[in-house]
């Protein structure tokens, strides 16, 4: 069979599925198209490989063959299994790797499917030339070297191999590479009694994507080494519902500073991303939250602020609930409300606010009092180039703030972007590595 019939089995299947899938997948399974990508992807790349097994032994052909269609089986499987049980009520190990081997899979078989393309299309742009042109096609020759087409298949394939080892090595070395960030940042209005003031921030959680609390012990550890005053939570706690917090409660119990420790809500903590049987499920599950939250002590500040004092001397931390620009995400953010009860008197703050954009389109232009916001949300992605010289990551196209410390333009409000502690979607990290912040709080006066 030639690569040009699997080519139009593909074509053939796609358009079938287009018609029939909407009608037989599981409630909750996925869109269809996400399936006839994959299919078609993998169609169109086995037609390339399927003829160097022929080189192989018998049985090392059947192996490469069980292992290039097994993730399929497996997302087949897995979308199954969740009409039946939704994913976050699976084991964590089994959600985690299930999901990261599909992820791992797919994403190495996009390079050479693109550069299979590539070279399929500049064959078709010949043969097109040649047909109008009315050329004959030349005798085949003997010929130094590769073609055109061989080469950009072979790195393809050398491209796919790369990011499966780098996606995998981030999944079982730097998924849990906690990375310690120290900054300094000038806070206006901030009285002397308040200078070197360390403020710990982590983010992004997302307990239910560990496969256990012994990383996160380590994390703990790392946090109260570095002695801080207050320490904040910057949303996401969760993926998809309370539960997931099982196991963690005395991990997080550990973490220790004089001021306590202060935390917000994120986009996933809302439960927004669960298909609920019953609204009062819905908000049976935010109580939930918020008891976790009264159980570890930490003060969560939904719209809400409070005074730190240091003898008369005071700094205001502000906490808001998630805002985000884009509409797919809850804008309950409300600064007004949030500052109500402040008094004037205090010029440091601090705002506690899920999502960069925030910053970005509310803070940075209506809120010139709030000297400093502390934001998570974007993960870095998860993976990019962080160096002195250069940075790069696919967040900077999805967000203009995505890591790091910002300031706006001629005035002494920054922004602060933690990468996260946690992950989800792809079980790991590569580049952007996870985060725990250390602030030194100094006078911009």
């Amino acid at each position: 069979m030639t690569r040009t019939i699997y080519i139009i089995i593909a074509v053939a299947v796609a358009a079938i599925l287009l018609v029939f899938l909407p009608v037989i997948l599981p409630s909750g399974a996925g869109p269809a198209y996400l399936y006839l990508i994959v299919l078609g992807l993998d169609i169109y790349l086995w037609s390339s490989i399927r003829r160097s097994l022929s080189d192989l032994s018998h049985p090392m052909a059947v192996v490469m063959r069980i292992l290039y269609w097994f993730p399929l089986a497996m997302l087949i499987g897995a979308s199954v299994t969740m009409f039946f049980i939704h994913f976050s009520y699976w084991r964590p190990s089994i959600r985690i790797w299930v999901f990261g081997i599909i992820v791992l899979a797919y994403a190495s078989k996009l390079i050479p499917v693109f550069l299979l393309i590539l070279a399929d299309l500049l064959r078709l742009v010949k043969f097109t030339w040649r047909f109008t042109s009315h050329q004959t096609m030349p005798v085949p020759t003997a010929k130094r070297g590769i073609s055109r087409s061989r080469f950009l298949r072979y790195t393809g394939f050398l491209g796919g191999g790369i990011v499966f080892s780098s996606m995998l090595a981030g999944m079982v070395k730097w998924v849990y590479d906690f990375r310690i960030h120290r900054v300094k940042v000038p806070l206006s209005g901030l009285p002397s009694s308040f200078s070197g003031y360390r403020i710990v921030q982590i983010s992004d959680l997302h307990l239910g994507s560990w496969s256990s609390d012994k990383p996160l012990q380590e994390a703990v550890g790392l946090i109260n080494s570095l002695n801080p005053d207050l320490v904040v939570f910057t949303g996401d706690l969760v993926n998809y519902q309370t539960n997931e917090v099982d196991g963690f409660g005395d991990s997080l119990l550990d973490i220790q500073a004089p001021d306590g420790v202060v935390a917000i809500l994120g986009n996933h903590d809302y439960g927004d991303y669960m298909m609920w049987d019953d609204e009062k499920d819905k908000t049976r599950n935010m109580d939930d939250l918020v008891g976790f939250y009264d159980k570890l002590g930490w003060r969560l500040l939904r719209n809400e602020s409070l005074v730190i004092s240091r003898g008369k001397d005071a700094m205001g931390i502000i906490g808001v609930e998630n805002w985000g620009a884009n509409l797919r995400f809850p804008r309950k953010g409300d600064l007004a409300a949030a500052q109500k009860h402040l008094p004037g008197t205090v010029a440091a703050r601090v705002l506690l606010s899920h999502d960069p954009t925030h910053w970005q389109h509310i803070v940075s232009r209506r809120n010139p009092e709030i000297g400093l916001t502390l934001s998570g949300h974007t993960h870095g992605m998860q993976m990019g180039i962080e160096t002195k010289q250069f940075r790069w990551s696919p967040a900077q196209y999805m967000y203009r703030y995505w890591a790091g410390l910002y300031r706006k333009e001629f005035t002494n409000q920054y922004l602060y972007v933690n990468r996260g502690l946690g992950h989800i979607g792809y079980p790991g990290r590569i580049g952007i590595l996870p985060e725990i912040t250390l602030l030194e709080l100094v006078s911009a006066n």
